[in-house]
Protein backbone atom coordinates (compact mmCIF):
# COMPACT_ATOMS: atom_id res chain seq x y z
CA UNK A 1 0.00 0.00 0.00
CA UNK A 2 0.81 3.70 -0.64
CA UNK A 3 1.95 4.89 2.94
CA UNK A 4 2.99 8.71 1.80
CA UNK A 5 2.39 10.29 -1.35
CA UNK A 6 3.77 13.79 -3.06
CA UNK A 7 3.33 15.69 -5.78
CA UNK A 8 5.74 18.73 -6.84
CA UNK A 9 4.44 20.60 -9.93
CA UNK A 10 2.63 17.88 -11.18
CA UNK A 11 -0.47 19.06 -13.21
CA UNK A 12 -2.10 22.16 -10.92
CA UNK A 13 -0.49 20.34 -7.91
CA UNK A 14 2.23 22.85 -6.60
CA UNK A 15 2.58 20.31 -3.92
CA UNK A 16 0.12 17.61 -2.33
CA UNK A 17 0.94 16.09 0.34
CA UNK A 18 -1.16 12.71 1.23
CA UNK A 19 -0.64 10.68 4.19
CA UNK A 20 -4.06 7.84 4.14
CA UNK A 21 -5.00 5.83 7.30
CA UNK A 22 -7.16 3.24 5.68
CA UNK A 23 -7.17 1.13 2.70
CA UNK A 24 -10.23 3.40 0.89
CA UNK A 25 -9.17 6.77 0.10
CA UNK A 26 -11.83 8.76 -1.06
CA UNK A 27 -11.32 12.01 -2.60
CA UNK A 28 -13.90 14.41 -3.57
CA UNK A 29 -14.64 18.25 -5.26
CA UNK A 30 -15.65 19.97 -8.02
CA UNK A 31 -14.63 18.93 -11.39
CA UNK A 32 -11.47 20.37 -12.88
CA UNK A 33 -10.59 20.70 -9.17
CA UNK A 34 -7.35 17.90 -9.58
CA UNK A 35 -9.08 14.43 -8.42
CA UNK A 36 -8.15 12.52 -11.32
CA UNK A 37 -4.55 14.60 -11.48
CA UNK A 38 -3.81 12.55 -8.48
CA UNK A 39 -4.77 9.35 -9.50
CA UNK A 40 -2.77 10.14 -12.70
CA UNK A 41 0.16 10.80 -10.38
CA UNK A 42 -0.32 7.07 -8.94
CA UNK A 43 -0.66 5.23 -12.02
CA UNK A 44 2.77 7.31 -13.01
CA UNK A 45 4.47 4.87 -10.29
CA UNK A 46 4.21 2.03 -12.84
CA UNK A 47 5.41 1.24 -16.01
CA UNK A 48 3.67 2.69 -19.22
CA UNK A 49 2.22 6.16 -19.45
CA UNK A 50 -0.16 6.65 -16.90
CA UNK A 51 -3.96 6.34 -17.08
CA UNK A 52 -4.57 9.50 -19.28
CA UNK A 53 -1.51 8.12 -21.52
CA UNK A 54 -0.36 11.71 -21.80
CA UNK A 55 3.66 12.97 -23.15
CA UNK A 56 5.25 13.66 -20.19
CA UNK A 57 5.69 17.70 -20.85
CA UNK A 58 1.92 17.91 -20.70
CA UNK A 59 1.80 16.68 -17.32
CA UNK A 60 4.01 19.76 -15.68
CA UNK A 61 2.63 22.35 -14.10
CA UNK A 62 1.60 25.25 -15.92
CA UNK A 63 3.98 28.34 -13.95
CA UNK A 64 5.84 25.58 -12.40
CA UNK A 65 9.75 25.39 -12.33
CA UNK A 66 9.56 23.53 -15.35
CA UNK A 67 9.78 20.25 -13.97
CA UNK A 68 7.78 17.57 -11.66
CA UNK A 69 7.96 14.73 -9.26
CA UNK A 70 6.22 11.99 -7.80
CA UNK A 71 7.17 10.37 -4.94
CA UNK A 72 5.51 7.53 -2.74
CA UNK A 73 6.28 5.15 0.30
CA UNK A 74 5.47 1.75 -0.45
CA UNK A 75 5.86 -0.87 2.33
CA UNK A 76 8.84 1.06 3.23
CA UNK A 77 10.90 1.81 0.03
CA UNK A 78 10.47 4.67 -1.87
CA UNK A 79 9.48 5.39 -5.48
CA UNK A 80 9.57 8.25 -6.96
CA UNK A 81 9.29 10.23 -10.85
CA UNK A 82 9.47 12.80 -12.82
CA UNK A 83 10.77 14.88 -15.12
CA UNK A 84 13.49 17.90 -15.20
CA UNK A 85 12.97 21.05 -16.79
CA UNK A 86 16.06 20.42 -19.13
CA UNK A 87 14.58 17.15 -20.39
CA UNK A 88 10.66 17.23 -19.96
CA UNK A 89 10.44 14.30 -22.06
CA UNK A 90 13.00 12.07 -20.46
CA UNK A 91 11.22 10.22 -17.62
CA UNK A 92 13.30 9.84 -14.26
CA UNK A 93 12.96 6.99 -11.96
CA UNK A 94 14.46 6.17 -8.44
CA UNK A 95 13.49 3.22 -5.90
CA UNK A 96 15.20 3.83 -2.87
CA UNK A 97 17.03 6.42 -3.71
CA UNK A 98 18.62 4.72 -6.70
CA UNK A 99 17.94 5.65 -10.38
CA UNK A 100 16.37 2.96 -12.05
CA UNK A 101 13.89 1.96 -14.86
CA UNK A 102 10.38 2.59 -14.87
CA UNK A 103 9.79 -1.48 -15.96
CA UNK A 104 11.23 -1.99 -12.07
CA UNK A 105 8.38 -0.24 -10.97
CA UNK A 106 6.49 -3.56 -11.34
CA UNK A 107 8.67 -5.22 -9.16
CA UNK A 108 7.39 -3.39 -5.80
CA UNK A 109 3.70 -2.31 -6.75
CA UNK A 110 0.96 -3.32 -9.04
CA UNK A 111 -1.53 -0.63 -10.36
CA UNK A 112 -4.91 -0.85 -12.19
CA UNK A 113 -7.46 1.84 -12.74
CA UNK A 114 -10.58 2.49 -14.27
CA UNK A 115 -11.40 5.74 -15.37
CA UNK A 116 -14.48 7.27 -17.25
CA UNK A 117 -12.78 7.25 -20.78
CA UNK A 118 -12.54 3.41 -20.01
CA UNK A 119 -16.47 2.96 -20.30
CA UNK A 120 -16.42 2.62 -24.03
CA UNK A 121 -13.45 -0.04 -24.42
CA UNK A 122 -15.64 -2.12 -25.70
CA UNK A 123 -16.46 0.31 -28.56
CA UNK A 124 -13.44 1.99 -29.02
CA UNK A 125 -10.27 0.36 -30.43
CA UNK A 126 -8.87 -3.00 -30.54
CA UNK A 127 -5.06 -0.77 -29.24
CA UNK A 128 -7.36 0.41 -26.13
CA UNK A 129 -8.32 -3.21 -25.30
CA UNK A 130 -4.93 -4.33 -25.91
CA UNK A 131 -3.35 -1.79 -23.44
CA UNK A 132 -6.05 -2.46 -21.05
CA UNK A 133 -5.06 -6.60 -20.88
CA UNK A 134 -1.07 -5.64 -21.10
CA UNK A 135 -2.14 -3.38 -18.04
CA UNK A 136 -3.81 -6.44 -16.34
CA UNK A 137 -1.12 -8.44 -17.18
CA UNK A 138 1.42 -6.73 -15.89
CA UNK A 139 0.37 -7.33 -12.33
CA UNK A 140 1.08 -11.07 -12.55
CA UNK A 141 4.36 -10.67 -15.23
CA UNK A 142 6.40 -7.81 -14.48
CA UNK A 143 8.94 -8.58 -17.28
CA UNK A 144 5.82 -8.15 -19.74
CA UNK A 145 6.90 -4.26 -20.06
CA UNK A 146 10.36 -5.26 -20.96
CA UNK A 147 8.98 -7.88 -23.26
CA UNK A 148 6.70 -5.51 -24.64
CA UNK A 149 8.54 -2.40 -24.82
CA UNK A 150 11.54 -4.34 -26.73
CA UNK A 151 9.06 -6.03 -29.33
CA UNK A 152 8.09 -2.52 -29.98
CA UNK A 153 11.32 -1.62 -30.38
CA UNK A 154 12.14 -3.89 -32.63
CA UNK A 155 9.03 -3.69 -34.56
CA UNK A 156 9.42 0.32 -34.95
CA UNK A 157 13.01 -0.45 -36.39
CA UNK A 158 11.94 -3.10 -38.77
CA UNK A 159 9.53 -0.58 -40.21
CA UNK A 160 12.23 1.71 -41.25
CA UNK A 161 13.83 -0.34 -42.73
CA UNK A 162 11.19 -1.83 -45.24
CA UNK A 163 10.16 1.86 -46.65
CA UNK A 164 13.93 0.99 -48.04
CA UNK A 165 13.47 -2.17 -48.78
CA UNK A 166 15.46 -2.53 -51.87
CA UNK A 167 18.47 -1.40 -50.03
CA UNK A 168 17.74 -3.02 -46.25
CA UNK A 169 20.50 -5.09 -44.81
CA UNK A 170 18.18 -8.80 -45.16
CA UNK A 171 20.76 -10.03 -42.06
CA UNK A 172 19.55 -6.71 -40.08
CA UNK A 173 16.33 -7.07 -40.87
CA UNK A 174 16.70 -11.23 -39.60
CA UNK A 175 17.73 -9.86 -36.68
CA UNK A 176 15.01 -7.92 -35.81
CA UNK A 177 12.53 -10.52 -36.53
CA UNK A 178 13.99 -12.83 -34.47
CA UNK A 179 13.49 -10.30 -31.50
CA UNK A 180 10.23 -9.86 -32.49
CA UNK A 181 9.69 -13.83 -32.11
CA UNK A 182 11.40 -14.06 -28.64
CA UNK A 183 9.36 -10.85 -27.58
CA UNK A 184 6.38 -11.79 -28.83
CA UNK A 185 5.48 -15.12 -27.65
CA UNK A 186 6.28 -13.93 -24.41
CA UNK A 187 3.51 -11.20 -24.74
CA UNK A 188 1.42 -13.59 -26.41
CA UNK A 189 1.96 -16.23 -23.84
CA UNK A 190 1.64 -13.85 -20.52
CA UNK A 191 -1.58 -12.35 -22.36
CA UNK A 192 -2.95 -16.11 -22.51
CA UNK A 193 -1.79 -17.02 -18.82
CA UNK A 194 -3.67 -13.62 -17.69
CA UNK A 195 -6.88 -14.33 -19.73
CA UNK A 196 -7.18 -18.20 -18.43
CA UNK A 197 -6.60 -17.42 -14.55
CA UNK A 198 -9.16 -14.81 -15.02
CA UNK A 199 -11.63 -17.47 -16.88
CA UNK A 200 -11.01 -19.78 -13.78
CA UNK A 201 -11.52 -16.58 -11.39
CA UNK A 202 -14.58 -15.51 -13.30
CA UNK A 203 -16.26 -19.03 -13.22
CA UNK A 204 -17.84 -19.02 -9.78
CA UNK A 205 -19.33 -15.89 -9.72
CA UNK A 206 -22.84 -14.67 -9.97
CA UNK A 207 -24.47 -13.06 -12.34
CA UNK A 208 -25.43 -10.27 -10.35
CA UNK A 209 -24.94 -7.36 -9.16
CA UNK A 210 -22.35 -7.17 -12.17
CA UNK A 211 -22.76 -9.08 -14.93
CA UNK A 212 -20.00 -11.87 -15.56
CA UNK A 213 -17.88 -11.73 -18.70
CA UNK A 214 -16.58 -14.39 -20.32
CA UNK A 215 -12.83 -13.59 -22.03
CA UNK A 216 -11.01 -14.32 -24.72
CA UNK A 217 -8.28 -13.37 -27.12
CA UNK A 218 -8.77 -12.79 -30.72
CA UNK A 219 -5.94 -12.24 -33.82
CA UNK A 220 -3.64 -14.78 -34.58
CA UNK A 221 -5.30 -17.73 -33.97
CA UNK A 222 -4.86 -20.74 -36.11
CA UNK A 223 -1.66 -19.63 -37.13
CA UNK A 224 1.27 -21.66 -35.59
CA UNK A 225 3.91 -20.53 -38.06
CA UNK A 226 6.40 -19.48 -35.60
CA UNK A 227 6.56 -15.20 -35.70
CA UNK A 228 10.45 -14.92 -37.28
CA UNK A 229 9.60 -16.55 -40.38
CA UNK A 230 6.65 -15.29 -41.21
CA UNK A 231 7.74 -11.77 -40.69
CA UNK A 232 10.62 -12.66 -43.32
CA UNK A 233 8.11 -14.13 -45.96
CA UNK A 234 6.09 -11.03 -45.43
CA UNK A 235 8.35 -8.41 -45.94
CA UNK A 236 7.27 -7.55 -49.19
CA UNK A 237 3.21 -7.82 -47.90
CA UNK A 238 4.15 -5.37 -44.96
CA UNK A 239 6.72 -2.48 -46.83
CA UNK A 240 3.45 -2.37 -49.24
CA UNK A 241 1.21 -1.66 -46.25
CA UNK A 242 3.73 0.01 -44.56
CA UNK A 243 3.19 -1.55 -41.41
CA UNK A 244 3.62 -4.65 -39.82
CA UNK A 245 -0.01 -7.16 -39.82
CA UNK A 246 1.23 -9.87 -38.22
CA UNK A 247 2.53 -10.41 -34.54
CA UNK A 248 0.81 -10.23 -31.22
CA UNK A 249 0.12 -6.25 -31.39
CA UNK A 250 -2.69 -6.97 -33.25
CA UNK A 251 -4.15 -9.06 -30.57
CA UNK A 252 -7.29 -7.52 -29.16
CA UNK A 253 -9.41 -8.74 -25.97
CA UNK A 254 -12.76 -10.51 -26.55
CA UNK A 255 -15.42 -9.95 -23.99
CA UNK A 256 -18.81 -11.06 -23.82
CA UNK A 257 -21.85 -10.86 -21.41
CA UNK A 258 -22.06 -14.38 -20.16
CA UNK A 259 -25.98 -14.30 -18.98
CA UNK A 260 -27.20 -12.88 -22.11
CA UNK A 261 -24.26 -14.76 -25.07
CA UNK A 262 -24.02 -11.19 -26.54
CA UNK A 263 -20.76 -9.06 -27.11
CA UNK A 264 -19.68 -6.71 -24.69
CA UNK A 265 -19.87 -3.95 -27.73
CA UNK A 266 -23.31 -4.69 -28.30
CA UNK A 267 -24.62 -4.63 -24.27
CA UNK A 268 -25.81 -1.39 -22.87
CA UNK A 269 -23.54 1.56 -21.41
CA UNK A 270 -24.38 0.16 -17.75
CA UNK A 271 -23.84 -3.12 -18.29
CA UNK A 272 -20.41 -2.51 -20.35
CA UNK A 273 -19.29 -0.89 -16.62
CA UNK A 274 -20.79 -3.66 -15.14
CA UNK A 275 -18.46 -6.01 -17.39
CA UNK A 276 -15.84 -3.47 -16.37
CA UNK A 277 -15.87 -3.95 -12.81
CA UNK A 278 -16.01 -7.39 -12.81
CA UNK A 279 -12.83 -7.67 -14.57
CA UNK A 280 -11.12 -5.25 -11.85
CA UNK A 281 -12.55 -7.03 -9.33
CA UNK A 282 -11.89 -10.52 -10.30
CA UNK A 283 -8.41 -9.33 -11.34
CA UNK A 284 -7.91 -8.01 -7.61
CA UNK A 285 -8.53 -11.33 -6.34
CA UNK A 286 -5.91 -12.93 -8.53
CA UNK A 287 -3.35 -10.91 -7.90
CA UNK A 288 -3.89 -11.06 -4.13
CA UNK A 289 -3.49 -14.96 -4.76
CA UNK A 290 -0.24 -14.73 -6.91
CA UNK A 291 1.75 -11.93 -5.54
CA UNK A 292 0.59 -12.26 -1.79
CA UNK A 293 -0.20 -8.21 -2.20
CA UNK A 294 -3.64 -6.95 -3.99
CA UNK A 295 -3.29 -4.20 -6.19
CA UNK A 296 -3.43 -0.86 -5.76
CA UNK A 297 -6.92 0.50 -7.60
CA UNK A 298 -7.43 3.74 -8.81
CA UNK A 299 -11.43 4.31 -9.72
CA UNK A 300 -12.31 7.72 -10.92
CA UNK A 301 -15.82 8.63 -10.47
CA UNK A 302 -16.54 5.01 -10.21
CA UNK A 303 -19.95 5.30 -7.81
CA UNK A 304 -21.21 8.31 -10.37
CA UNK A 305 -23.82 5.93 -12.33
CA UNK A 306 -24.28 3.20 -10.00
CA UNK A 307 -27.66 3.37 -8.33
CA UNK A 308 -27.06 2.57 -4.69
CA UNK A 309 -27.61 -0.95 -4.10
CA UNK A 310 -25.18 -1.40 -6.67
CA UNK A 311 -22.55 1.12 -4.81
CA UNK A 312 -23.21 -0.34 -1.50
CA UNK A 313 -22.41 -3.69 -3.50
CA UNK A 314 -19.35 -2.99 -5.42
CA UNK A 315 -17.68 -1.35 -1.87
CA UNK A 316 -17.94 -4.61 -0.04
CA UNK A 317 -16.58 -6.14 -2.98
CA UNK A 318 -13.79 -4.12 -2.88
CA UNK A 319 -14.03 -4.15 0.95
CA UNK A 320 -13.24 -8.10 0.53
CA UNK A 321 -10.11 -7.88 -2.18
CA UNK A 322 -8.18 -6.24 1.32
CA UNK A 323 -6.07 -3.74 -1.44
CA UNK A 324 -5.69 -0.17 -1.28
CA UNK A 325 -8.50 1.59 -3.08
CA UNK A 326 -8.40 5.22 -4.24
CA UNK A 327 -11.64 6.68 -5.58
CA UNK A 328 -13.22 10.29 -6.67
CA UNK A 329 -16.07 11.34 -6.97
CA UNK A 330 -17.92 15.15 -6.77
CA UNK A 331 -20.08 14.38 -4.05
CA UNK A 332 -19.46 12.85 -0.69
CA UNK A 333 -22.72 11.30 -0.01
CA UNK A 334 -21.73 9.10 -3.08
CA UNK A 335 -19.66 7.06 -0.59
CA UNK A 336 -22.13 7.40 2.17
CA UNK A 337 -22.37 3.14 2.25
CA UNK A 338 -18.40 2.84 2.30
CA UNK A 339 -18.13 3.24 5.88
CA UNK A 340 -14.69 3.87 7.48
CA UNK A 341 -12.02 5.52 5.22
CA UNK A 342 -9.49 8.37 4.79
CA UNK A 343 -11.25 11.32 3.28
CA UNK A 344 -9.91 14.29 1.10
CA UNK A 345 -11.29 17.63 -0.85
CA UNK A 346 -9.61 18.71 -3.59
CA UNK A 347 -9.83 22.35 -4.26
CA UNK A 348 -8.15 23.85 -7.41
CA UNK A 349 -4.79 21.70 -6.81
CA UNK A 350 -5.16 21.58 -2.78
CA UNK A 351 -6.13 18.65 -0.92
CA UNK A 352 -7.41 18.90 2.87
CA UNK A 353 -8.42 16.46 4.92
CA UNK A 354 -11.99 15.69 5.81
CA UNK A 355 -14.20 13.85 7.97
CA UNK A 356 -14.56 10.27 6.82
Amino acid sequence: MIGRLTLSDFRNHADALIVPDHAFIVLTGENGAGKTNILEAISMLAPGRGLRGAALRDMVRQDGAGGFGIAAEVDGVMLGTGVLAATPDRRQVRIAGTSSSANALADHLSIVWLTPAMDRLFMDSPGGRRRFLDRLTLALHPAHAAHSARYEAAMRARNRLLGELHSADPGWLSALETQMEEHGRALAAARADLVARLGTALEGQPDQPFARPLLAIEGEEGNDEPLGPRLARERRRDAAAGRTLSGPHRQDLAVTHAAKAQAAALCSTGEQKALLLAILLAHAALVAAHRGQPPVLLLDEVAAHLDPSRRAALFERLRITGGQVWMTGTEDSLFNALGESTRFTVTAGHVFRSAG
